[in-house]
């Protein structure tokens, strides 16, 4: 089965490079080139080109299922029924003598599960493999297709060459052609403008006297062969250049204000985002603070940075037009980050700062504006890893409490040693170390507080209790 599939692999390589191949032929704009016959012929040749490739592109994804198919059961086979069958045979052998004969006849039911399931498993691969024979035809089938069809391009591609030269040789003979125009192009704009009245003037005139005024005409234009002849085609060039660059520089002056226009409103909603949001996160981490801690008092306090004027001067433009080359704006205050100031009893002589306060107070400030931001912008759900390890007993009370409250909006996953999380979980989970695995099992209330119970009592040991809220 592994070679047939190896072939079968290679074919489709070996197919699709020649598509591939075939797609860059077709990929050459020579369709200008062809007759209205023969651009409708290529035209449904791509068509149904395109129509053999959508078959050989569903025929390859049936392929690649059958093979992921063929893989997971051969996997299947190797990894669970035939490793499974030797631990029983095993485990047979390994027996006392007094349960042998009982256990041998339950092995011997499993044994007989596992020799169908493996029985049930070839009949499939089996049908796996009829069904890539069956793609392989057709594959086949499309292959001798696709050769006709290259076959028929070949013979269009020989007639699109003879065309190809065929047109190389007219353009050719259009360039000679141009080059001769242009020529007396030229010689006619090195006359210069004739006179209304010359060609009547000199039509009943001899050949020879025309030749006479012709020489004496340019005896006296070589007086004058210093003077620039093409001055005033320079100069109306000139002319419509500088018109150009005009335009050109009052669309780019008036684009410059536009996006200076656009930045500044930008840049005012942004503050004004900010400090919405800013609000909202402060307003509640004080009324959250005076929940967690009784008495409490809590502020968040943005830092700002002094406001700077910008001045954008462009050197260049400078020396030609200072008028329109300076702006200058005023920036919008910078905000440098956020300062936390509180008091756990309440008076505004013992505010502290962050760095003032021990690890269970900047823990439970650190959760107050977790549980701020929440109210803001839920998220789906929230993972606290020992949040209440350095809190007082009151206060995982609170942070409890409050988990509880918050949990409509959210899903709080917490592991704990500590008891008070427990109480208004929903959901237990213990988790038990043995044999060098880990192992979570869902327990109740009770179970959940043992555990704790036990990790007070010893330090050492390595069951954790996990409470989740919904």
């Amino acid at each position: 089965q592994e070679s047939a599939l190896t072939n079968y692999q290679g074919e489709l390589e070996r197919l699709r490079g020649q598509m591939k191949s075939f797609q860059e032929e077709l990929g050459t704009d020579l369709l200008s080139q062809l007759t209205t016959e023969d651009q409708e012929e290529v035209e449904q040749l791509n068509g149904e080109i395109a129509e053999l490739k959508e078959k050989l592109k569903v025929v390859f994804n049936e392929r690649t299922k059958l093979e992921i198919e063929s893989e997971r059961i051969a996997s299947y086979l190797h990894n669970n029924l035939y490793k499974r069958r030797d631990e029983l045979k095993n485990k047979m052998e390994e027996v006392e003598v007094e349960n042998k004969a009982e256990q041998h006849s339950m092995k011997t039911i499993e044994l007989e599960t596992c020799n169908n399931e493996l029985e049930k498993s070839n009949g499939q691969v089996t049908e796996l493999n009829k069904r890539t024979k069956t793609l392989k035809a057709e594959v086949k089938s499309l292959q001798n297709v696709l050769e006709e069809w290259k076959t028929v391009e070949r013979e269009k591609q020989a007639a699109i060459e003879e065309d190809t030269k065929l047109m190389e040789k007219l353009a050719n003979k259009k360039s000679l052609l141009l080059k001769k125009r242009e020529e007396c192009m030229r010689k006619i704009r090195e006359l210069g403008s004739l006179p209304a009245d010359a060609f009547e003037k000199y039509q009943k005139t001899s050949i020879k006297a025309l030749w006479k005024k012709l020489k004496e005409a340019t005896d006296e234009l070589k007086k004058y062969s210093h003077v620039n002849k093409k001055a005033l085609d320079q100069f109306v060039s000139f002319s419509e250049q500088k018109e150009k660059l005009v335009k050109r520089k009052q669309e780019i002056a008036e684009g410059y204000e536009a996006i200076l226009d656009m930045m500044d409103v930008l840049e005012h909603r942004k503050h004004e985002a900010i400090l919405f949001t800013f609000k909202q996160v402060s307003h509640n981490f004080s009324d959250i603070f005076k929940q967690l801690v009784s008495g409490g008092k809590a502020q968040l306090i943005m830092k700002r940075a002094e406001a700077k004027e910008s001045i954008e001067e462009d050197s260049q433009s400078q020396s030609t037009d200072q008028s329109s080359s300076q702006r200058s704006a005023k920036q919008y205050d910078e905000f440098s980050g956020i300062s936390i100031k509180v008091s756990f009893t309440g008076k505004s002589a013992e505010t502290l700062e962050m760095n003032q306060l021990s690890g269970g107070q900047k823990t439970l400030v650190a959760l107050t504006l977790i549980f701020a931001i929440q109210k803001c912008d839920p998220a789906p759900f929230y993972l606290f890893d020992e949040i209440d390890q350095a809190l007082d007993p009151q206060y995982r009370k609170s942070v409890a409490a409050m988990i509880h409250n918050l949990a409509d909006k959210a899903q709080f996953i917490t592991t704990t040693f500590r008891p008070e999380l427990l109480e208004s979980a929903e959901n237990f989970y213990g988790v038990q170390f043995k044999n060098k695995v880990s192992h979570v099992l869902s327990i109740t209330k009770e179970e959940a507080k043992d555990f704790v119970e036990d990790e007070c009592q010893d330090s050492s040991a390595t069951d954790a209790a996990t409470a989740k809220n919904t």
